[in-house]
């Protein structure tokens, strides 16, 4: 009774407006009050929460993905790709979802993936015919790969709640991330090969191939420089993140010469609020794990789960619906600062690998960014398109049953995701 007087709260608090940071700590101190705990435990779990070497990484690669995004990076990535794919049945589409991983790879975040590629490719593909519906799901959807593809900002935040390796999550999220990009990719091909309004692109000259590859070049080797030296263990991800910094503001003023003073500032204070946001976001949902470890309600969710879902796959599929539920009007890293504290004691009595479940846990928050009415990326790419929500939404849902085919094949197929952690 507690726990759904709880949640009712939360709802209620979440649906007169109040923002999630806030309305997580509010109910956090509330439940702390009512219990007659010491209230200490709030400045105390406020410090605790955001001093933490972990999540310096995430304003530094906010810093790195907005230099690269006002430096116009991504329209040089979307060129070079284009150059060499776009002449082939569904080049443009299969171009943007490339562009939207090779993004990924440099970012970390799936907002500035969207809209850095979707500004390009949008205008692109309606000019060549493509429904307009198909193009704005694509772009939402493959805007996603943002978190999932290293380095991703919820996986940092994931390593910092269950203090998992972060270099593992990075490893285990390659696999699921290209059989993403495979399944979307697919798609494109016979969309194009069905679709009666499409208008192939013309295969594009050896010189301009080249000048495209050129120019797109560094940035490609920026996201090499950042992951290699993460999995070789030269840095780590935080140390990655700076280097990743310093590097994109080399690549955007000194060699490419797109950034300007006012532009820098742009990415700064986009950055800057961006961060804050978020770490306000990590507080609250600290003080409010606290109050309700405090009053037992995760060890006694999790043992129901674990009585009533005495077999892995059932468990996770039981979450998985939890999830598609929340998706619907809780923002994707508030799902998970909230559900991670009370699924993660329930991983081990199972056996559930965490960083597997860090995978899955991602890619239904990946899900969630694209599920009307709160999906972040929707608006995204309304906001870039100019179009209505209503058009967005429409289009994303074959793109949504290819990434719930994913969490099913990693599901069947643990590997797909453990291989590499485990291997290297």
């Amino acid at each position: 009774m507690t726990t759904l007087l709880i949640l009712a709260g939360l709802i209620g608090l979440l649906l007169i407006g109040v923002p999630v940071g806030f309305a997580l700590a509010a109910l956090g101190l509330a439940l702390l009050w009512l219990g007659d705990f010491s209230l200490l435990i709030v400045g105390q779990t406020f410090l605790s929460s955001i001093d933490n070497f972990i999540l310096l990484a995430v304003p530094l690669f906010l810093l790195m993905s907005n230099v690269l995004l006002k430096g116009g990076v991504g329209r040089d990535l979307f060129a070079a790709v284009q150059a060499w794919v776009g002449h082939w049945p569904g080049g443009l589409a299969i171009t943007t979802i490339v562009s939207c991983g090779l993004f990924a790879a440099i970012s970390g975040s799936s907002v500035a993936t969207a809209a850095t590629i979707g500004t390009v490719a949008i205008p692109e593909m309606v000019q060549r015919g493509y429904p307009r519906r198909f193009v704005y799901g694509l772009l939402a959807a493959a805007g996603t790969l943002g978190i999932l593809i290293p380095p991703s900002i919820p996986m940092i935040v994931y390593a910092f709640i269950t203090e998992q390796s972060v270099l593992e999550l990075f490893l285990a999220g390659v696999g699921p991330g290209l059989v993403l990009i495979a399944l979307f990719c697919a798609y494109a091909f016979l969309h194009a090969r069905l679709s009666p309004g499409y208008r192939p692109s013309p295969r594009a000259p050896w010189a301009e191939r080249y000048r495209a590859t050129r120019r797109a070049l560094p940035s490609a080797l920026l996201a090499i420089v950042v992951i290699a030296g993460i999995y070789a263990g030269a840095f780590t991800p935080t140390e990655a993140a700076a280097v990743g910094f310093a590097l994109s503001v080399v690549i955007t003023v000194l060699i490419l010469r797109t950034m300007t003073w006012t532009l820098f500032k742009e990415a700064v204070i986009a950055s800057m609020k961006t961060t804050v946001a978020i770490l306000i976001i990590v507080a609250g949902a600290k003080l409010f794990g606290r109050a309700i470890t405090l009053y037992r309600i995760p060890y006694d969710i999790s043992e129901a789960l674990i009585a009533s879902a005495t077999e892995p796959l059932v468990f996770v599929a039981a979450v998985a619906l939890i999830l598609v539920v929340m998706g619907l009007f809780l923002e994707s890293l508030a799902m998970m600062l909230i559900m991670v504290p009370v699924l993660a004691p329930a991983l081990v009595p199972l056996g559930i690998d965490p960083i597997w479940f860090g995978v899955f846990f991602v890619i239904m928050v990946e899900v969630a960014l694209i599920t009307p009415p709160v999906g972040m990326n929707l608006y995204v790419i309304q906001a870039t398109a100019r179009t209505t929500i209503g058009e967005v939404a429409a289009g994303v849902w074959p793109f949504l049953l290819l990434m719930l085919a994913t969490v099913v094949a990693i599901a069947l197929v643990p590997d797909l995701a453990l291989f590499l952690p485990f291997a290297l």
